[in-house]
């Protein structure tokens, strides 16, 4: 399917520099088109910077062409690893999850099996052998069953988008960052003209992405748009500890652990983050996640928490990606989902080609903005 003209856009407004924004405006200046990067702050350090920042699709089940996508992803990771070399930011060493009741982990081996099925690599070890084969530091009970997806992967996300960035801008790419979008300027057509920035700069545009996570629906709005988003807040704590005694992400029972760099680590919890409605302190949630990790992972004892942040995740109403053009502005494009770090690659890939050519992959046929509002 085609939308719009077969013109080629001549100055594409990318606003939001996270792992999608950078990862669209780095696949068109591949492709010669000429970028501008906009970030009310600077590239890679919002919620990119405060995921948990694990690729996978093993929990991406409840849709089938969602999975499909996440799986995709994580294939576009593996080329673009080998495009613009691996460097600090992708670590492909797989993923552990486990259970300490009956039913989760009733249910966790059910969908071991779902993506079986599915052709999705899926191995189940015993705590044992996991201590002996894969990560000798853990607290696993001998005989509980512990899920291995050894295709899945974590991401340091800012390290990407900052390469993601230099490399476009070494082919051109102008940015601005440290600069909001006040005001989007359209022809009397509808289409996209022109961003008006806060520190009162213009800038002549034919095409906007928007890519601004939390904010997108504010950046919506300033075409007419609606574009509802959830409020789902979550805590990521940093800790630092002279070793990072494990070597991949991890979901344990209470608790989400994954390394992040020689020494330091970061956890999230979904349990501690339905604390934070009720107005927990950021130090208390943080305090929580330390000591669930260190119950997980002894050796963390001599570990100290060192940053903590509570962010909105940028999740359309339904829960699913907004991907592509809103046929009602010509020019105007978004790219918002939660699981931007898994998604980021395939999304780049994808939505760089439909403003290059009009044409729709089908890939994102289930996430088309329109489903919304027109």
């Amino acid at each position: 399917m085609q939308i719009g003209s077969m013109k080629r856009p001549e100055r594409v407004a990318v606003i939001g520099v996270g792992i999608l924004g950078s990862s669209v405006g780095w696949n068109l200046t591949r492709h010669g088109v000429e970028v501008v990067f906009i970030d009310a702050g600077q590239p890679g350090e919002g919620v990119t910077n405060w995921s948990f920042s694990w690729v996978n699709a093993s929990n991406k089940t409840v849709r089938k062409s969602y999975f499909d996508l996440n799986v995709a992803s994580m294939a576009a990771y593996q080329e673009l690893a080998r495009t613009i070399g691996p460097d600090s930011w992708w670590y492909p060493r797989g993923h552990l999850r486990w259970a300490d009741d009956p039913a989760a982990e009733a249910k966790l081996l059910e969908t071991a099996e779902l993506l079986t099925s599915w052709d999705y690599r899926v191995e189940v070890h015993t705590g044992t052998e996991v201590r002996r084969r894969l990560e000798p530091a853990l607290t696993v009970p001998d005989d509980v069953p512990v899920v291995f997806y050894p295709d899945e992967a974590w991401v340091h996300g800012r390290h990407l988008v900052g390469r993601l960035v230099g490399l476009a801008v070494a082919a051109g790419a102008e940015h601005r960052f440290g600069t909001a979008v006040r005001e989007i300027g359209t022809r009397a057509d509808g289409a996209i003209r022109t961003v008006i920035l806060s520190d009162g700069s213009r800038l002549d545009v034919d095409v906007v992405v928007n890519a601004a996570g939390p904010s997108a629906s504010h950046v919506a709005g300033l075409v007419g748009r609606h574009l509802p988003m959830r409020w789902e807040p979550g805590a990521v704590t940093r800790i630092e500890c002279p070793q990072v005694p494990v070597h991949r992400p991890m979901h344990a029972p209470h608790i989400e652990i994954r390394p992040d760099g020689d020494a330091s680590m970061a956890l999230h919890s979904r349990e501690i983050d339905a604390l934070i409605d009720t107005g927990e302190d950021p130090a208390e949630l943080a305090r929580l996640l330390h000591e669930s990790a260190r119950r997980v992972i002894p050796e963390l004892g001599n570990s100290r928490i060192t940053q903590t942040r509570v962010s909105n995740r940028p999740i359309p109403a339904d829960g699913f990606p907004s991907v592509g053009a809103v046929p009602s502005v010509p020019g105007y494009y978004e790219a918002v989902t939660h699981s931007g770090i898994t998604l980021g690659p395939v999304i780049g890939g994808l939505l760089a080609a439909e403003i290059l050519s009009g044409k729709r992959d089908e890939m994102l046929a289930d996430f088309r903005p329109e489903r919304f509002f027109p």
